[in-house]
Formats: structure tokens, sequence, C-alpha cells
């Protein structure tokens, strides 16, 4: 099966058709449908209607999904240095598999210009996220980034640090077929109790870091363990990634799977 027709099954099961868009319309509708997801202040919107209409024009990737004539999932980037496409923002309705039918459309349209991969930053503490990046595409974390966007006045990361990781996805026409990491027998250095995160020392040649059950939902009722949350993370997987640790997979439980060099 070729790259296009994995996308064009992947948007057929979630019930949605993609394509790119190019018109000023089209363009307002993105926009409206990020500030659903988002609710961002006036000011801190992902992607203005002006910068997807010069996207756009100059041969980079802006698609939305449609439900009948319904927009529910959207995805922008721009091509990049070394014969990389870098997916700026995508969002679609959960749990319907669109984003993954939009990444899939993603990859399809890099190969078909002779990108070889695609690379976005997540937050390392959404463990949705993480599972998939890592575990249903297959992309590998090749940098951890501290506030990489300073302050965003947003209602998902009010009052957070914009940590985030650099995920890279090489592409090529091959099935896609990643799996969780197993778990057994490794040190867990960055783990879960009722009262916040517990760091523990790296004392193995393969360490497990793990993630929030809902972060999201921590920011709301809890900030101050969704704050120190940040931090542990940001000193433990921050830290090792810093020290040359690379990020191999991610566990069942959530763990990023992390073997030490050196």
């Amino acid at each position: 099966m070729t790259s296009r027709e994995e996308a064009a099954e992947a948007a057929a099961k979630s019930g949605v058709t993609i394509r790119e868009l190019h018109e000023m319309g089209e363009f307002a509708e993105v926009f409206r449908l990020f500030d659903d997801i988002w609710r961002p202040d006036p000011g801190n919107a992902p992607v203005s209607v002006e910068l997807m209409v010069g996207f756009a024009h100059t041969g980079n990737y802006v698609a939305g999904a449609y439900e009948d004539d319904v927009l529910v999932g959207a995805s922008v980037g721009f091509r990049a240095a070394d014969g990389a496409l870098h997916s700026h923002v995508t969002g679609a309705s959960i749990g319907r598999g669109i984003g993954y039918a939009l990444k899939l459309h993603q990859r399809a349209w890099c190969l078909e210009r002779g990108l070889d991969r695609i690379s976005w930053t997540f937050d390392p503490l959404v463990r949705r996220n993480a599972r998939f990046n890592l575990v249903k595409l297959g992309a590998r974390p090749q940098a951890y980034l501290r506030d990489f966007y300073g302050v965003m006045a947003d209602a998902i990361n009010e009052g957070d640090s914009s940590d985030r990781l650099l995920a890279v996805w090489p592409l090529d026409e091959r099935p896609l077929r990643p799996r969780p990491a197993p778990a057994e027998g490794r040190v867990r250095v960055l783990a879960e109790d009722g009262s916040g995160p517990v760091v523990r020392p790296a004392d193995s040649d393969v360490v497990l870091v793990g993630t929030p059950h809902d972060v999201e939902q921590l920011r709301v009722h809890d900030p101050a363990a969704a704050r120190a949350w940040r931090t542990a993370m940001r000193e433990v997987l921050g830290g090792l990634m810093e020290s040359g640790g690379r990020v191999d997979g991610l566990t069942d439980l959530g763990d990023y799977v992390v073997t030490l060099t050196g």
C-alpha cells in the first residue's frame, strides 16, 4: 500500500475527506476551528489567516479534514531545512482518528515532494500526545526545548511554561508498525504517586521517565502539582536529553524510554 493509499484509508475510517486548502474562506474556517480548540487570547492565535495565505501561496502545507461540509480538523506546516516539513499546528476532534488521518495525509504530501521527514513540537507532559507521536506514528524526540514559545495565553496552556519536545518523524513508503516499548526490569527515574512526581537516581543504562495521568486537568484542579511536574520533567527528561540521552519509545503506562550514553 502506498503512502497516498494509506492516507485515503485512514481518512475513510475516520469519516472525513482531507484536502489542501487555497481559499480565504477556508483559511478563516481553520482559524475558527483552532480558536474553538485552544480558546486563545486575541493576540495569541496558533496561526493567523494571513500566514496561512502566505504558506499556501508559497507551496507549503495547509490542509483540512471535512465531514460532509464541516471542517473538523486542520494542519498547517512549512518547509524547513534539509528536506523537512515542520508541522506548526494540527488540531482535530479527539478520539475519532482524524488527527492520525491528517498526519498520514501530510506524510503522503511530503513524500510526493521529495521531503524525507516531518518535525513538530509537543508538550512532554501530555501523555496522550506522547503516545500518539511515539507509538501511533513512530516519531522520536530529538531535543528538549525549554519554554520554547514563551508565555502562551490560551485555555490549554495558561499558567504553565511552554517546554516542548522536538519530535522528528522519518518518512518512507514502508507500512507504519510502531509498538509500545516494554517496561519490565527498567528503573523509573520519574514516577507518579498520589501527591505528585517522585524523582529517583538514574543508575541504569536504560531508564523510564514517567508522565502524569492528565496534566491538563491538573492545571485546572491542582496548579501546584502541575508546576511540580513541569519542573521535574524539565530536570529529569530535559537533563537526560541534554546529556546525550536518547528517547527510544514509550511504554503502555506512558513512560519515556531513555537510553543513556557516555
